[in-house]
C-alpha cells in the first residue's frame, strides 16, 4: 500500500520504468494537462480503423473538449496513464470511476506502430494497481466483436472475466483484486520480457564501440581490439570523430554515420560526454548500451544524480543500460563469440553463467574462471549496477540452453522479494551460486532501501530459495566446478579415498562435520605400484565403491604418487564417475612443484574427460557439502503456498483503513489488546483472552467472566512474563487466593514503579515461544520465531524466514532454532504439538504478507504444549505502508 494520491495532484510516484514484450524500454506515467498537444498527435497518426476501435465513430481529430476531458483528470476518480518512448505517446490506458463507487469503467488505445508489444497489458496492471488505491474493485470496459487484440488483453490477464454480447457490443467485467492466475501470468509476462531485454544485449546481431581509440591500452581500444581478435560473428563499427581508420577497419565520425543497423553500443567516452551519446543511440534504434565509463559511483551526489540522469535517459529511449563502471560482457557460444570486455581473450566454453556487480570482483571472478579451466556460457560485469541486474540475469539464465549453472556476486540486493522469487524458480532447473558482501552500507553508486531486518534474514531467504551461499569468490569457484561438470549427488553418503590412512581420517572427520554421510574409508589405494599396476587398481577399487547403493559422492585425497601425473590420475576418477554417473572431487595434497596444475578442472590429455580438482581436502569437502544441500533441498516436495482456512484478507484490509484513516505520515500506532485481538481472529489467530483492573473487586468480576482459575500479571513488557522478579502468578483459583495474591504482587512491584496489572484465562502448561513479524523496508515481511527467554535474548537463537512460505518451509521454519529441541521430547518430556506451530507461524506468514500496514507482530510468550498452542499475549502495531520492492505491478527498479 502507499499513501492516496490527493485529487488533483499528480501522483509522481505511479510513474516506471517498464520493459516491453520484445525486450525494449519504455517509460509509464499519469497523464498531465500539458499532454493536450502530444494526445492529438497521438490520435491523428492512428489509422482510421484504430479510432473507430477506440471510439466506435471515425474522428479525424479530437475536439478541444475531449482533449480537456482526456488529459485534466482528478487521479482518483478519473485516472489515465501514457506508455512514451522519446518522449512520444504510444500508449493510453484510462478509467472513469462509475456510479457504483467500486466499479470503473477502462478503455485503451496503442499505437498501430506499438501494437503486439504488450503495451496494452502493463497499462492494464498499472491501471488496476491506481485504482485499487482509490478503493475500486471491479473494472468494465465496453469492446467491439472485431477488436480481438483488446479483447484478448483483458481475457488473458489472469482475471477472473465475465462477458454479454449486446447491442453489437461485448460488454466485459471483472474484479481486479490480484488473484493467483493474475500474478501468474504477471510474472510469466515480466519473465519474457526481461529474458529477451538481456538475450538482446548479450547476442546482439552488431556492435558499435563509441570511444574507440588507437592509442594502446586505453579502454576504447582494448574493448574494440578484444571484439575482433574475440571472432564476434556480426558488423562491429568503430565510432571516433579524430579517426579516419581503427584496427584496420573504417571509422566513423558518429553512430549516424554507420551505413547498417547498431543493436548494442559500448560506450568509453568522458562522463561529460555520455549523455550525447545516449541520445545519438536512441536517434539510431540502438537497444541496449555498455557503459565502461567511470566518473559516477566516485563522486558523490553529484555522480549518484549523473547515474539517475543517464538511466532515466536510456530507458525512455528503449534501451537498457549495463553499468556505468562496466568492465563488459562476454558470450561464448560460437553463434554469436562476443568479448566485448576487458578480458584480452574470450573465455572457455562451458554451462557456468557469471554475474558481478563489482567491476573489481568480475576480474577476479572471470579470472578465477580462467584459471580453474571452469568453461563460460556468459559473463556480465554490471559495475554500479545501475539498471541491468542479476535478476535480469536469472530470467535470462532460466531459458538459455548454454547455461547449465550460474553464480553472482553481489553488493547488494534492491528487489530482495525478486530475487527470491526468481532464484526459487530457477533453482529447481540450475544450480544457483552467490557470494554476497557483508560490508556495512551501501556500495557507491548503489541506490537501494537499506534494511533493518537482522543480518540471518537475509541468509534464511536465499536457503528458502534454494541458493548456495558462500563467502568468497574462491567458495563459488569450488562449488561451480562441481556443479557445472558433475552429476548431482542422490544423498549425503560418501565414500573417501586416500593413499594415506591420516588423510583419510581427517578427510571423513570434516565431511562429517558438514553433514555427510561417511559410508566407507578406503586407504590401501597403492599408487607407487607403478602406472601399469596403480591405474587400474585404482580404477577397479573406485568402480567397486561406486557401485554401492549407499555411496552417493566420491572424495579423493591423495599424496604425491611417484610416476604418476595428476592429469593421469584425475582421468581415472573422471572416467569412473561419468560410468557410474555419481560426482567424484579430488584433493591432491602436499605438491610442492607449482608447475604442477591441481586447482580447476583436471582429466586426459584431450580434456574431454574431467574431474573438480582442489589443493586444499577441505574445500573439497565443503564445495560437496553445498552441493549436497542443495541436491537435498531440490528432492523435497516443497509444499503449496496456500492460504490457512478462516482467512479474511479483504475484511482484514477493510479494518486496517479504517484504523489507518487518521494515522498521518510515518507514525506507529500501537492497537490497545481488543482492537489487536479482534484484527488478529480475521486470520483465525486467538488471543488468550485478558482484562486490565484497577480494584480487587474488579479483578474479581473479571475473573469470573473470564473463567477460574486464573492468572494474575503485570503489563509491564520486560516483568509480564518471570516469574523470577514477581510479575506473574499462575493458577489461582478462587476470589480469595485473588486477593491475597494482589496485595502480595503489588508489594514487590512496587520497587518498579507498581505497574499496571491484568487477569487472564490460565493456558494449557507448554513450552513457552515467541513470534515476531516486521515489515522491513528492503526485504519486506519478515517473520521470526525462537524459543522465549535466554535462548532468543541472550543467545540470539533466532529463526527467521521471508514470506512466502511453503509447506516444507513451514516444517523446517518452527525447527530452525538451536533450542528447538526443546520441542520434541527434550529430556523425556512429551513432544508439543508442532503442527499447531506451523499452523500458527503460516497464518502470522500471510497475515504480514498481505497487509504491509502491519508493521510489527509480537506473541510473546507462545504456549506450545502437546495439544495445540496458546499465545498468552499479543502487541500488533500498524502504519502507512510504502510500496513494497516487489510490487502487483511491472516496473523496473527504479
Amino acid at each position: 500500500m502507499v499513501d492516496q494520491p490527493v485529487d488533483g495532484v499528480y501522483p509522481e510516484y505511479w510513474e516506471a520504468d517498464v520493459v516491453l514484450r520484445d525486450g525494449g524500454t519504455a517509460h509509464l506515467r499519469p497523464i498531465h494537462a500539458s499532454d493536450a498537444d502530444a494526445v492529438q498527435a497521438f490520435h491523428v497518426g492512428q489509422s482510421q480503423k484504430s479510432i473507430y476501435m477506440r471510439f466506435f465513430a471515425f474522428k479525424s481529430k479530437l475536439s478541444a473538449k475531449e482533449l480537456k476531458r482526456f488529459t485534466e483528470v482528478d487521479y482518483k476518480d478519473r485516472v489515465a496513464l501514457v506508455i512514451t518512448i522519446g518522449g512520444e505517446i504510444m500508449g493510453i490506458g484510462r478509467y472513469d470511476r462509475l456510479d457504483d463507487p467500486e466499479e470503473a469503467e477502462v478503455a485503451f488505445n496503442i499505437s498501430d506502430a506499438h501494437q503486439g508489444r504488450g503495451i496494452g497489458s502493463i497499462l492494464l496492471e498499472h491501471l488496476a494497481a491506481a485504482a485499487r488505491e482509490n478503493g475500486i474493485r471491479k473494472f468494465s470496459a465496453e469492446v467491439l466483436p472485431e477488436n480481438r487484440k483488446m479483447l484478448m488483453v483483458f481475457s488473458d490477464a489472469g482475471y477472473d472475466v465475465k462477458r454479454h454480447f449486446d447491442d453489437g457490443v461485448v460488454s466485459l467485467e471483472f474484479n481486479i483484486d490480484p488473484t493467483d492466475k493474475s500474478r501468474a501470468v504477471m510474472e510469466s509476462r515480466e519473465h519474457r520480457a526481461e529474458a529477451r531485454s538481456i538475450q538482446e544485449l548479450l547476442a546482439p546481431s552488431s556492435v558499435a564501440v563509441i570511444g574507440a581509440s588507437r592509442k594502446w591500452g586505453t579502454v576504447g581500444y582494448q574493448l574494440l581490439e578484444h571484439i575482433i581478435e574475440g571472432g564476434f560473428t556480426g558488423p562491429v563499427y568503430a565510432i571516433n570523430p579524430e579517426a579516419f581508420e581503427l584496427a584496420g577497419m573504417l571509422s566513423f565520425a558518429r553512430l549516424s554515420e554507420v551505413p547498417g543497423p547498431v543493436k548494442l553500443a559500448i560506450i568509453a567516452v568522458p562522463y561529460a560526454e555520455v549523455p550525447k551519446v545516449v541520445e545519438e543511440c536512441g536517434a539510431a534504434g540502438v537497444k541496449g548500451i555498455v557503459v565502461a565509463t567511470a566518473g559516477y559511483a566516485d563522486d558523490g551526489e553529484r555522480g549518484l544524480a549523473r547515474q539517475r540522469e543517464l538511466v532515466r535517459q536510456a530507458r525512455a529511449n528503449g534501451m537498457r543500460v549495463i553499468g556505468p563502471a562496466s568492465l563488459g560482457i562476454m558470450n561464448t557460444n560460437p553463434a554469436v563469440s562476443l568479448n566485448a570486455s576487458m578480458a584480452p581473450s574470450l573465455g572457455r566454453r562451458g554451462g557456468l553463467g557469471l554475474f558481478s556487480q563489482s567491476a573489481a570482483i568480475g576480474v577476479s571472478l572471470y579470472a578465477a574462471s580462467s584459471r580453474r579451466r571452469v568453461g563460460i556460457s556468459t559473463f556480465l560485469s554490471a559495475g554500479n549496477r545501475a539498471d541491468v541486474s542479476g535478476n535480469d540475469m536469472m530470467q535470462f539464465w532460466e531459458d538459455d540452453a548454454d547455461t547449465t549453472a550460474v553464480g553472482l556476486y553481489l553488493e547488494s540486493i534492491g528487489n530482495p522479494r525478486k530475487f527470491s522469487r526468481l532464484a526459487r524458480r530457477l533453482a529447481r532447473t540450475k544450480p544457483v551460486i552467490v557470494a554476497k558482501s557483508d560490508a556495512m552500507g551501501l556500495p557507491p553508486g548503489h541506490a537501494v532501501r537499506t534494511t533493518q531486518a537482522p543480518p540471518e534474514a537475509l541468509d534464511a531467504m536465499m536457503r528458502q530459495a534454494g541458493v548456495i551461499r558462500v563467502e568468497t569468490i574462491e567458495q563459488l569457484m569450488d562449488v561451480a566446478q562441481i556443479v557445472s561438470s558433475q552429476p548431482l549427488p542422490k544423498g549425503p553418503g560418501i565414500a573417501v579415498f586416500s593413499n594415506s590412512r591420516a588423510l583419510g581420517k581427517v578427510v571423513a572427520d570434516s565431511a562429517a562435520a558438514h553433514g555427510l554421510g561417511v559410508e566407507r574409508i578406503v586407504t590401501d589405494v597403492d599408487l607407487d605400484a607403478g602406472m601399469s599396476l596403480a591405474l587400474p587398481a585404482l580404477r577397479h577399487s573406485l568402480q567397486e565403491v561406486l557401485t554401492a547403493d549407499t555411496v552417493h559422492a566420491v572424495v579423493a585425497a591423495l599424496l604425491p604418487a611417484h610416476g604418476l601425473t595428476v592429469e593421469k590420475i584425475a582421468g581415472v576418477l573422471a572416467e569412473c564417475s561419468v560410468a557410474a554417473g555419481k560426482p567424484v572431487v579430488a584433493a591432491f595434497s602436499g605438491l610442492l612443484d607449482p608447475s604442477i596444475y591441481v586447482e580447476g578442472m583436471v582429466g586426459d590429455e584431450a580434456g574431454s574427460t574431467v574431474v573438480p580438482c582442489y589443493s586444499n581436502p577441505g574445500a573439497a569437502v565443503a564445495a560437496l557439502g553445498s552441493v549436497v544441500r542443495y541436491a537435498q533441498w531440490l528432492d523435497r516436495d516443497q509444499g503449496l503456498f496456500v492460504e490457512p482456512e478462516g482467512c479474511d484478507p479483504d475484511g482484514t484490509h477493510d479494518e486496517l483503513e479504517r484504523l489507518l484513516d487518521k494515522v498521518g505520515g510515518e507514525q506507529l500506532v500501537r492497537l490497545d489488546a481488543e482492537t489487536a485481538a479482534s484484527l488478529l481472529a480475521r486470520y483465525g489467530i486467538r488471543v488468550v483472552p485478558s482484562v486490565g483492573f484497577e480494584t480487587a473487586e474488579q479483578a474479581i468480576s473479571a475473573a469470573d467472566r473470564l473463567g477460574w482459575p486464573v492468572a494474575l500479571k503485570t503489563t509491564d513488557p520486560a516483568l509480564r512474563h518471570r516469574l523470577d522478579l514477581g510479575g506473574v502468578r499462575l493458577d489461582i483459583q478462587d476470589a480469595d487466593s485473588l486477593r491475597r495474591n494482589l496485595q502480595e504482587m503489588r508489594k514487590s512491584l512496587e520497587r518498579y514503579g507498581s505497574p499496571s496489572l491484568e487477569v487472564q484465562t490460565m493456558a494449557p502448561v507448554g513450552q513457552a515461544c515467541t513470534f515476531r513479524a516486521i515489515e522491513d523496508p528492503l526485504l519486506g515481511p519478515v517473520v521470526s520465531f525462537g524459543l522465549a527467554g535466554d535462548a532468543v535474548n541472550l543467545l540470539d537463537d533466532w529463526a527467521h524466514r521471508v514470506p512466502p512460505l511453503s509447506g516444507s518451509d513451514l516444517h523446517d521454519f518452527i525447527r530452525a532454532p538451536r533450542a528447538s529441541r526443546k520441542l520434541f521430547g527434550y529430556q523425556g518430556l512429551p513432544p508439543v504439538d508442532a503442527r499447531a506451530l506451523e499452523d500458527l507461524a503460516a497464518r502470522l506468514t500471510r497475515l504480514k504478507d498481505n497487509h504491509p500496514e502491519i508493521a510489527l507482530v509480537d506473541f510473546n510468550p507462545v504456549l506450545a504444549g502437546p495439544e495445540g498452542a496458546s499465545i498468552l499475549a499479543a502487541d500488533v502495531r500498524i502504519a502507512n505502508a510504502a510500496q513494497r520492492t516487489d510490487s502487483a505491478r511491472r516496473a523496473m527498479r527504479s
